[in-house]
């Protein structure tokens, strides 16, 4: 290189360079060996004319001084092209190749760009696939490839996380206790925690969970080392645990970075105290009277947006009353979570009078029942208030409802179709300001169900992180590390079919990854801890790049554990309760959900 020994830099091409660029890429095209027909036969191809140069967005390579590469990016959001991409050949196997591909990438997440196309010479194929590059099946001459952009750490993210690692705490059962009358043992969701953020330091949960099952997740997502704090909390109280721990709450407290729980509680405050007002403004919006107030107030604003009616559900008489008429109608708690709390009655439902009773008795309240149905019927909006009370719109997904009960949710591009996202981000975002302006910061989504004529009416309100949270956090990590769009559908209650031991759910897990990666899909495990219930089940999450990939997954993993109670059918296996070793005949079980 005779004697150029500085750094490779790169900057943008200017008009005056076109010739001299279009003779570089010739140079390195001649370099495979062409002959100087087929030579001739690229020059028009090849060339780079003066007017072009801006608009082909082009970037040169150089080290002191000497221009060793070029490269363009060519079109319009959200499909793209490398157009050209040419090294001298005296520098090819330096690096400058690579440097000027991972800068067309990050251009090319920077401005929306989704996937950008490849026309490859077939002798710089092999580079593009080492480089992440996928091969499309086009049967035209030449290779044709598809690359990822890379795309940065969403606004939201940041502000949630403050753009460093976090440390994360599993109170679930601990957030819920307090509308429920009390923390009722550990809840295996609290394993989701470990997902809501993009590089967690510190993993905190009630139940004992596996070493591997951390260390497969960081492996995929790109955490690092996570260090797991793991069945501190037999009884939920995860707070309480901490805090009877000093050693723990010192080394939690004392590394700098956010301590962000599932939910902010009274009992997590001494902990991470939140800003003032958060705790009183998580116990207004709980309530769905109260969140039913503020969907009121803020619907006129919207065009698109349907309150049903709501009122006190009255004495048992009254309410009996009013579900004999047979009209289908919603009975509500003022709090629940997760569909809990939340009952629809149809015309015939049994014990109309004794259902009267209870619910009167328990503050019940009367609400509208939404009449639709169809492929859009359950949106979920979520979005985050920093802390200076700046509302960030995370996304809106398509939840999986099951009856009232929350079963999971898919999240991505093409989920939900484009105006009804337009709405639910209106709305929820109109309400993300009001619950600012009330002192509420943190995480927070918005429920809805759409009408016959596809308008949303919005259900509750939820001040914590979210089923569809982890799915978002899962798309973020993933769009940046591997880049493009991801589709992420989480499954949080799939049945297992056996119950297994640890090492026997992880070779399950790892077989079923291996044929989702054969679909183009990735498998992570979201709730390992219920695989031993009596009812056993599994939380998932399956990202793909297309919903077909995510459905020909889900799928995939559906038969695998249906077939583990086929194959563990009329084998006797060893279990270890808590009075030692004892042999049952494994079943397949089935959840009633």
């Amino acid at each position: 290189m005779g004697g150029l020994t500085g750094p490779v830099e790169l900057r943008a091409a200017r008009p005056d360079e076109a010739e001299a660029l279009s003779g570089l890429t010739m140079r390195s095209k001649a370099h495979w060996g062409y002959d100087e027909a087929f030579l001739a036969a690229c020059r028009e191809d090849l060339r780079l004319r003066r007017g072009e140069v801006a608009e082909r967005r082009t970037v040169v390579a150089e080290r002191d001084g000497r221009v060793l590469g070029v490269a363009t990016l060519e079109g319009d959001p959200p499909d793209g092209e490398l157009g050209l991409l040419f090294v001298e050949p005296d520098a090819i196997g330096e690096g400058v190749g690579r440097l000027l591909y991972r800068h067309v990438l990050e251009t090319a997440g920077r401005l929306g760009f989704t996937q950008v196309t490849i026309e490859s010479d077939p002798n710089a194929e092999a580079f593009y696939l080492a480089m992440g590059a996928e091969r499309q099946e086009t049967g035209g001459v030449l290779p044709v490839l598809v690359a990822w952009p890379v795309r940065p750490e969403p606004a939201w993210s940041v502000a949630w996380s403050a753009g460093g690692p976090t440390v994360h705490v599993g109170n679930v059962a601990e957030f819920n206790g307090q509308f429920a009358g009390g923390v009722r043992g550990p809840d295996h969701y609290s394993c989701l925690a470990a997902f809501c953020g993009p590089r967690p330091a510190v993993i905190v949960v009630p139940q004992r969970v596996d070493d591997w099952w951390v260390r497969d997740l960081a492996s995929v997502l790109g955490w690092g080392e996570v260090e797991v704090h793991s069945g501190i909390a037999a009884d939920g109280r995860v707070s309480e645990a901490i805090r009877a721990r000093p050693d723990l709450l010192e080394h939690l407290t004392s590394r700098g970075s956010p301590v962000l729980p599932w939910g902010r509680t009274a009992a997590f405050e001494p902990i991470a105290p939140s800003p003032r007002g958060v705790v009183e403004a998580i116990g207004r919006y709980e309530s769905k009277r109260r969140s039913h107030a503020l969907f009121r107030a803020l619907a006129s604003g919207h065009s698109g947006i349907l309150i049903p009616a709501q009122r006190p559900a009255g004495s048992p008489r009254a309410l009996a009353r009013e579900l004999a008429r047979g009209d289908r109608v919603v009975l509500k708690t003022e709090y629940g979570a997760g569909g809990s709390g939340t009952l629809i009655v149809s015309p015939g439902t049994a014990g109309l009078r004794a259902l009267a009773r209870r619910w009167a008795r328990a503050g019940a309240l009367l609400e509208e029942y939404v009449e639709g149905s169809g492929p859009y019927r359950d949106p979920t909006f979520d979005g985050v208030v920093d802390t200076e009370g700046e509302v960030h719109p995370v996304g809106v997904g398509l939840m999986d409802v099951e009856g009232t009960g929350y079963r999971g949710v898919t999240v991505g591009p093409g989920v939900l179709p484009g105006p009804l996202t337009e709405t639910a981000v209106g709305f929820g975002t109109a309400v993300g300001r009001a619950l600012a302006a009330d002192g509420y910061r943190g995480w927070y989504d918005v429920d809805f169900v759409t009408d016959r004529s596809s308008r949303l009416a919005p259900t509750e309100i939820n001040l914590r992180l979210t089923g569809p949270a982890v799915a978002f956090h899962l798309q973020a990590t993933l769009d940046r590390l591997r880049g493009g769009h991801h589709v992420v559908r989480t499954l949080d209650r799939l049945p297992l079919g056996a119950r297994l031991p640890a090492g026997a759910l992880r070779e399950h897990l790892t077989r079923t990854a291996q044929r989702c990666r054969a679909l183009g899909a990735t498998l992570l495990a979201t709730i390992p801890t219920a695989a031993f219930d009596p009812v056993p089940y599994l939380g998932v999450a399956i990202a793909a790049r297309t919903q077909r990939a995510v459905e020909e997954a889900e799928a995939t993993v559906r038969d695998a554990n249906t077939a583990l109670g086929e194959m563990f059918g009329d084998l006797e296996v060893s279990l270890r309760g808590p009075r030692g070793p004892r042999t049952r005949r494994a079943r397949l079980r089935r959840s009633s959900t």
